[in-house]
Parts: C-alpha cells; sequence; structure tokens
C-alpha cells in the first residue's frame, strides 16, 4: 500500500480526481471524496516521496502536496456549491416538487429556509456539510428558498475549509502517527464518519419541533 500511495499522490492526476469527486458529490452524494481526501492526506504524511523513490525539493515534502490538496479541496466544494444553488435558483419549482415528494427532505428545506432568514443558517450549512448528503440538502435547498448568492457563498465557503480542514487533518494526522498503512487510513476515515454520524444527529430536529401542537376542543 505504500508504494501505491507514495505513486498516487505524486501522480497530477490525483488532485484532479479529488476535485472532480468533491465537485459532482453535491449532486451524487456516494461518491468517496471524503476518502480521496484522507487517503491522499495520510499519504502525505507518511513522506509519499521516500515511499515511492522519488527525488524531493526539500526536508518538508509533505508540505506542498498539502496545501495543494487542500486548495483543490477547497475551491471544488465552492464551486460544487454554486453550481448546485444556480441550479436550484433557476429550476425551483421543478425542485420544489420533487423535495415535496419527501417528508423529510420537505422538513429540512423548510428548517433550512427559516435558519437562513435568520442568525442560525450559517452554523447550519457549516455543520451539514459534514451530514450525509447535508451538502446537497442545503445548496439545493437554498436555491429553492431563493437565497442570494451573496447571503450564501461566506457560509458555504467556510463550511469548505472546515470540512476540508478536518478531512486533511485527521488524514495526516492518522499517517504521521501510525504511517503509511491500511491502520491509519481506516482509523482516519472513522474519524470523518464519526463527524458525520454527529453532524446528522445535531441537524435531526427535536420532537418537540417535529410534534404538531394540539388543538384546542371547543367545549
Amino acid at each position: 500500500m505504500q508504494e501505491t500511495l507514495g505513486i498516487l499522490l505524486y501522480a497530477p492526476w490525483i488532485y484532479v480526481i479529488v476535485a472532480a469527486s468533491i465537485l459532482l458529490d453535491v449532486f451524487v452524494p456516494f461518491l468517496p471524496s471524503g476518502v480521496l481526501v484522507v487517503t491522499a492526506a495520510t499519504a502525505a504524511a507518511g513522506t509519499a516521496a521516500d515511499v515511492a523513490g522519488l527525488p524531493t525539493p526539500g526536508p518538508d515534502q509533505a508540505l506542498p502536496h498539502l496545501l495543494l490538496l487542500v486548495l483543490c479541496a477547497t475551491t471544488a466544494s465552492v464551486v460544487g456549491d454554486l453550481l448546485a444553488h444556480r441550479l436550484a435558483l433557476r429550476g425551483g419549482r421543478r425542485f420544489d416538487s420533487a423535495i415535496a415528494r419527501s417528508r423529510r427532505l420537505d422538513a429540512a428545506q423548510q428548517r433550512l429556509a427559516t435558519a437562513l432568514r435568520g442568525r442560525g443558517g450559517g452554523p447550519l450549512v457549516v455543520l451539514a456539510r459534514f451530514a450525509p448528503a447535508g451538502r446537497a440538502v442545503v445548496s439545493l435547498g437554498a436555491g429553492v428558498a431563493r437565497r442570494r448568492t451573496r447571503e450564501y457563498l461566506p457560509w458555504s465557503a467556510l463550511a469548505a475549509v472546515v470540512w476540508t480542514g478536518y478531512s486533511v487533518g485527521v488524514g495526516y494526522l492518522g499517517g504521521h502517527l501510525l504511517g503509511v498503512s491500511w491502520l491509519s487510513t481506516g482509523l482516519s476515515l472513522i474519524a470523518l464518519i464519526g463527524a458525520g454520524f454527529v453532524a446528522a444527529r445535531l441537524l435531526r430536529p427535536s420532537p418537540a419541533a417535529e410534534t404538531p401542537a394540539a388543538v384546542p376542543q371547543a367545549p
């Protein structure tokens, strides 16, 4: 695995694959964008140049690859969010009718619209970036709710930076402490999945919010 990860990290097209996966997973949520980011960060932490038998420009060969990885992942995340937002903004009626068919998506979309109108919308966008399919619900929901780009873009950028920083961080930490191995990559992925589970739990509405208020009966 060490030789494979080292060679892949030093191949320029690995960054293209990472960027394309992150760009498209707002439309196809099952793409393994997080897995690719964590794996690339793990390989960078394990001094991939030495593993691949390639020359390095200096003693800190991991830093340039980590910076390039963060730049690619963050940019692709923001661009993907904007594309989904603009698409839903232009075809709002079609997306609105599709979302209305699902009770969960409809409730999430209404909650998002309410949050974006207040001060709680920003943290919701950042938190949803970690939840499974949360990015798609937020980006498309913001467009359906007619949220302006200038209202949504800053929080989308912050969500991209936080998600990328966490993904690269856990991958780098796992590779730095345990070396480039399946164990370090697996533990880093567990940390990423765990963050998604926590985010999904926090985004789940409370039972009091889901229970409709009792209608007083006439005497």
